[in-house]
Formats: structure tokens, sequence, C-alpha cells
């Protein structure tokens, strides 16, 4: 196992290294300039391209960007809001959008899990048709739409909860948008495991087990769903990133000052240095995900180390 998830770590540092190239190589490629004010003229923008290193060689900069980003110094921003750290800006916003993309995640999980074993047990019934049409619903209906529905049934009629965010009440704020974002992952992880469990209830090694004398509850958690598993870690693994990291619509809808607002407003504002901190953190995000889902795997299914070399 230790020589297994060595090969993984060393993957993953690699390619965030890549990752760190290709941003550099793009902020360079992207037309315009942070600093497109026509109210400064060309010395004006040489102080300022001088003030933050701008006027410096290219592999200069790079060296620099690379050995800034590791240390998690994201620099400072240039439009949004004029030498505020981005680290700060990111901060105010960045565990809001966990905290509901988290939210969203494990509730569709558990939801979907639920419905994908009880219409793979009851193969062919009307329990089964139900839940392949709240599946199919869950992927077909946008999460904007869900949202909607919610906040105005939830919030505005029933006023249940909050229609918008509110700071001082982010634990009831986070409720509707959490169920809203949840849906896609719960129709997706229900298809997966529905379709999953009926082909691993199907195989000999289940008849095997049932021959054995084995329970109904030890056949279904210790064989059937164990196996089912590693493809519904896989469909999960990047659902978990694009929900942690913000559904700009939905943050629109509820007013939620995430990160999916600031990706935007750094675009629209040509600030790069925003821009690349954001999509640098997506990055790692999404490699550390995939490092977690490549040790789950191997802990599920000891024949994935063995098949690549490990001890």
């Amino acid at each position: 196992m230790k020589k297994y998830l060595a090969k993984r770590i060393l993957v993953s540092l690699f390619t965030l290294l890549m990752i760190l190239l290709v941003l550099f190589i793009l902020m360079q490629l992207m037309p315009g300039s942070p600093f497109n004010d026509e109210k400064l003229n060309e010395s004006q923008k040489a102080v300022l391209y001088a003030k933050y290193g701008l006027d410096k060689p290219v592999i200069v900069q790079f060296f620099t960007y690379v050995k800034n980003m590791l240390t998690g110094d994201f620099g400072v921003s240039y439009n949004i809001s004029k030498n505020t750290p981005i680290s700060q800006l990111i901060a105010t916003r960045l565990p809001i959008s966990i905290r509901i993309g988290g939210q969203a995640v494990l509730i569709g999980a558990i939801i979907g899990l639920v419905l994908g074993v009880i219409a793979a047990l009851m193969h062919d019934t009307v329990v089964d048709t139900i839940c392949t049409i709240i599946s199919v619903i869950g992927v077909s209906v946008p999460s904007y739409v869900f949202a909607l529905f919610l906040s105005y049934q939830f919030g505005f009629r029933a006023k249940i909860f909050p229609m918008l965010y509110d700071g001082n009440l982010a634990g009831k704020s986070s409720v509707l948008p959490s169920i809203a974002l949840s849906m896609f992952t719960m129709a997706s992880i229900a298809r997966f495991t529905r379709s999953e469990m009926l082909e691993v209830l199907d195989s000999d090694y289940m008849l095997l087990a049932e021959s054995k004398g084995l329970s109904s509850s030890a056949l279904i958690f210790r064989h059937a769903l164990r196996n089912a598993c590693i493809p519904i870690i896989t469909v999960l693994a990047p659902l978990i990133v694009d929900l942690m990291t913000g559904s700009l619509v939905v943050e629109k809808i509820f007013a939620i000052p995430g990160v999916g607002s600031l990706l935007v407003n750094a675009i629209q504002s040509n600030d790069y240095n925003v821009v690349i901190s954001l999509s640098f953190i997506y990055s790692a995000m999404y490699i550390f995900i995939m490092l977690i889902v490549d040790i789950l795997y191997g802990i599920i299914d000891p024949r994935i180390r063995l098949a690549k070399g490990d001890d």
C-alpha cells in the first residue's frame, strides 16, 4: 500500500506542476491588460507593471509565480478590490461555497445511494419505476429550476427558510441551495448504483456467497455494495469539486457570496491574478479529490494495487 500511495502522490504533484505551467502560459496569452483604465497613460501603466513585477522577463515571472502559488501567496487584486490580497478575498467566500457544496454532496450521495439500492433490490417493480423517474427528473432538470421552486415554495410562501443568503442565519440559509445543488448528484448516484448493483447481484460470486448461507444484509453490504462502490466513487469525485467550488446560477438566485460570482467578476474585469488563483485552487482541489479516490480504490479492491505493481 505504501508503494501504491507514493506513486499516486508523485503523479498528483507532477500534475499540479503541469497545471501551474499551463495556467501561466494562458495568463501570458490573455488578451488585454489588467490595467485597462482609459485614465492611465503609458508612464502610469509602466509604473504599475513595475510595481507588480510584470515588467520582468517571462522566465523570472514564471518561477516567482510558481513559488508564490505553492506557498499560498496569490498576490493582490488589480481591479475587483485594488491592492487587496487575493487570499483575503477567497478566504471570505470559499468556506461558504465549500459548506453549501459539501452539504449538497452529502445529501445527494446518501439519498442517491439509498434510491439506487432500493431500485436494484426491487427490480422491475413499481418502486423501481418511481426511483427511476426521480433519477431522470434529477438529471434532466437544471439545478436553478429546483432553486427557483424551492425559493418560492419554502422561502416566499411557507417562509420556513430565508429566500436570500443571510450570514447571520448561515445554517438555515444554506438548506435550500444545498438541496437544489444535490439533485443532480442524487440522480447520478442513484442511476449508477442501480445499474452496478444489478450487475453485481447477478454475478457468480454473489451466487456462491448466497449458497454459503450468508444473511441478506451481509450479502448486500459486505459483497454487493462494496463491489459496486468503485464506479460510484468515480462518478462522485468530479461532482464533489463542482459543487464545492460553487454554482454561479444558484449563488445568484440565493445571493450567496461564494467563489462562483468572484470568478465571473474577475474574468469581466481582466483581474488575471484572481482568475489564475481560483483556477489553481479548483485544480488543486480536483487533484486532491482524485488522490483520495485512488487511495479508496486500493482500499476497496486490493487487486488494483497489485495490478499496478504494489507489494
